[in-house]
């Protein structure tokens, strides 16, 4: 990033505010999202690496949190249509889980949870196809944790409940073209996201022919303008998600979405009905299967609400501290 984009490292912290989200469900072992949020010329930002994340991976966050913060964006479309999402939970879960997301009639499902089983995956996928009925689309998400055999298997099991795609269901580009070549028969597209978003080269999953669409981003990839030259250079199908951001984050995703998903086409961006809490009086939460493209207004009194503990801004203040460094160098 050069000086030119780079705001002083003490603009961000004048206005650095650091929150604990709690959430309805356990997600991706999360039962509370942290997250720092700051404030540039353009509005309220928002840089959220996952805790476990090196400060190499989380400078790309902090890219883009500068991006959308100091960058102008302009929306292409007033809303998107997003998808629900669905974690790891029992099938009679499903249902309540699902009234969550208004008017969503695509519907992402956790499966390959550590300590689960396919026939957990097979009975929440049919929940799930129960309420949404024979007209809404499932798509599978397995975060790499099958092998080839085992995702193969998974995935023959599930196709008949009509999958969309099945999103990284192993870990590595070669392990993701093998299964997708086995399960091509089958009707089972599949999506590329940590072998896109992790990944030294995000490219390599498109030159190597391992994945038929792209999840994509934003604060991963390091911002909206970073993700755009990425999506072009792919030349893939794409559909944009979110990181559990809070709706800031949330918005910075659609953004992206409304430049380069179809008017159609369900993004990942619905996820701030999973919190209890956000920090806006309008949160982007779904309303008749879509949310708003629009920068939220930050409320004061729900930054003081949802604060996280003084240990944890400190925690924040020095990742920011160290981010900001490598980004600068």
């Amino acid at each position: 990033m050069s000086d030119a984009l780079l705001p002083p490292l003490e603009d961000l912290i004048a206005t650095a505010r650091v929150v604990a989200l709690p959430m309805h469900v356990r997600f991706r072992g999360i039962t509370v999202r942290e997250a720092m949020l700051f404030e540039g010329p353009m509005g309220w930002t928002e840089f959220s690496p996952f805790v476990e994340y090196d400060d190499a991976e989380a400078s790309a966050w902090l890219r883009a949190a500068i991006d959308f913060g100091w960058q102008r964006a302009e929306p292409a479309c007033a809303e998107i249509p997003v998808n629900a999402t669905v974690p790891a939970v029992d099938a009679d879960e499903v249902p309540s889980v699902l009234a969550r997301y208004p008017g969503c009639t695509t519907a992402k499902v956790k499966v390959a949870e550590p300590g689960g089983s396919v026939d957990d995956d097979v009975a929440r996928v049919a929940a799930v196809r129960a309420v949404l009925g024979d007209s809404g689309q499932i798509r599978v998400d397995a975060n790499g944790l099958w092998s080839v055999e085992d995702a193969v298997s998974a995935l023959v099991a599930l196709a008949p409940y009509g999958l969309e795609y099945a999103e990284q269901p192993c870990a590595t580009v070669p392990e993701l073209a093998t299964v997708r070549e086995r399960v091509m028969s089958r009707g089972v597209r599949i999506a590329a996201d940590e072998s896109v978003r992790k990944a030294a080269d995000p490219l390599a999953v498109a030159r190597a022919g391992a994945a038929d669409l792209l999840i994509v981003k934003a604060q991963p990839l390091g911002g909206i303008h970073a993700a755009l030259a990425i999506i072009q250079e792919a030349g893939l199908p794409c559909v944009v998600s979110s990181a559990l951001d809070t709706s800031v984050g949330i918005a910075m995703g659609a953004f992206l979405a409304a430049s380069v998903s179809g008017p159609e086409t369900a993004c990942g961006l619905g996820t701030a009905a999973m919190f209890r809490a956000d920090v806006t009086d309008e949160p982007l939460r779904p309303v008749d299967g879509r949310i708003p493209v629009r920068r939220p207004q930050v409320s004061g009194a729900l930054l003081h609400q949802t604060a996280a503990a003084p240990d944890r801004r400190a925690w924040w203040i020095d990742r920011l501290r160290r981010t900001y460094a490598l980004i600068a160098s």
